[in-house]
């Protein structure tokens, strides 16, 4: 459903009937970035406990 959206707009997510879609590579793209973030922000809170 959504890839034929994709192809034919172009849009990386589509909101429609109180519904948002986001195609494969924006979801794959946002959980990347926040498993990085909660990698990053462990490591921060290990050296900090670390230093205390």
């Amino acid at each position: 459903m959504f890839r034929e959206l994709e192809e034919q707009t172009g849009k990386s997510f589509c909101h429609e009937k109180g519904v948002t879609s986001f195609s494969r590579r924006t979801e794959r793209t946002i959980f990347f970035v926040l498993t990085v973030g909660m990698m990053i922000w462990g490591i921060v809170e290990m050296i900090m406990a670390r230093m205390n």
